[in-house]
């Protein structure tokens, strides 16, 4: 099917514009760098062949990306695994999921989908993350489009429409999967709350009314539950700076050092649950309610599936005891484990870098960000 041209801009590549990025991309030295570390394995004139003989963006990820997230899987976790509760949804849904890792949610969320339903999700990426001119083709060939981000007031309210109009293109036109985070930028304290300005975005596509809009779009909460969190020491430290200096804000640098040790730090176990699409639960909204109040609701249907779908690990359980001292959980772990997780606090506080480390404060921000999922479990799970 045909993708109109008012996307041109911000959509994935098509089949027939491959070869000329995949030449750019081979030509390019910051590429072939990235790949000779990230692909030690294999030479580089071999990866190149491989690009050349894909002749559409899915050939492409199962030929370079799939196998190498496959080589983190094995290396970097020490289980990996989806939960669905309908298969047929997966094919043509919006999943609307937490977001804990740059690139590593969307990219392991689709080679899971590979496996199920042999195809995978086009990803939602904002524009700030693209800084240098590779990684912006090499997203747009991953099946990614662009979130524009840094446009005017005025610009931002167009780019909303259209990327609102090209989700539900994906979706309701080619039934294309897709995975967006439920807010702009990782939920740093894992306290994850869906932004309204989000669910306010996907239903712009349309002048009638916002839960119908919402209903043509198969939005399935997806639940992203990491052991271990490769960035907390890092966003430990944000947190600090930021206490320090409201004013702080990261920089180019900082959100590759991010993406590089999400990629390559030890995650432990990893799993993902895709519920069931919310259609009936958004139709049911009461109709005389006013938009902001329809926008809150949704907001609040998605986020009580995603936590009442986490999988809670020891670390969470144990953390989330020494943040509150409520031991109703103690059962969930052990002695053993304790003293383990005892040591890895410890570390992960030594590791954050500020001559002026506060490690009470650090230490504070990194319990709260494996607490916070139990907190929210619980809340969700009681109501």
């Amino acid at each position: 099917m045909m993708i109109p041209a008012e996307f041109d801009e911000i959509r994935p590549y098509l089949p027939d514009e491959l070869p000329q990025i995949f030449e750019e991309l081979i030509a390019d030295p910051e590429f072939q760098a990235v790949i000779g570390y990230a692909i030690k394995e294999i030479p580089f004139e071999h990866v190149a062949m491989a690009m050349r003989a894909s002749k559409d963006n899915l050939a492409f990820q199962k030929a370079i990306i799939y196998p190498f997230l496959q080589g983190i899987v094995k290396k970097l976790t020490s289980e990996f695994s989806l939960s669905y509760e309908n298969i047929d949804n997966l094919k043509k849904s919006l999943c609307i999921s937490n977001h804990r890792d740059i690139i590593m949610d969307s990219a392991f969320l689709s080679i899971l989908l590979v496996e199920v339903i042999g195809n995978t999700v086009e990803i939602a990426i904002g524009d700030n993350l693209l800084i240098r001119p590779w990684i912006k083709k090499l997203v747009r060939v991953n099946r990614s489009f662009i979130v524009q981000r840094s446009a005017s007031i005025r610009e931002m309210l167009a780019s909303s429409k259209r990327l609102s109009s090209y989700i539900h293109h994906a979706i309701a036109e080619r039934h294309q999967p897709v995975w967006i985070a439920q807010r702009e930028g990782r939920a740093k304290d894992s306290n994850d709350r869906t932004q309204e300005g989000l669910i306010k975005m996907l239903s712009m596509y349309s002048s009638g009314d916002i839960v119908d809009a919402l209903v043509e779009l198969n939005i399935a909460p997806t639940s992203i539950s990491y052991e271990y969190d490769p960035c907390d020491y890092l966003k430990a430290k944000e947190f600090q700076q930021k206490r320090d200096n409201p004013e702080h804000k990261k920089s180019p640098g900082d959100d590759l050092e991010n993406m590089k040790v999400g990629m390559f730090g030890y995650k432990g176990g990893v799993h993902f649950h895709v519920s069931d699409c919310i259609n009936a639960e958004i139709d049911a909204i009461d109709r005389t309610l006013g938009k902001n109040e329809k926008t809150a609701a949704v907001a609040r249907i998605i986020d009580k599936h995603i936590h009442r779908n986490y999988k809670l690990w020891p670390i969470n359980y144990y953390f989330y005891e020494q943040l509150t001292g409520d031991t109703r959980f103690a059962d969930r772990y052990t002695a053993e484990e304790k003293a383990k997780l005892d040591a890895y606090i410890q570390d992960r506080v030594s590791k954050v870098d500020l001559p002026n480390r506060d490690d009470e404060f650090c230490r504070t921000k990194i319990l709260e960000m494996y607490a916070n999922p139990v907190k929210n479990y619980i809340a969700a799970t009681e109501e």
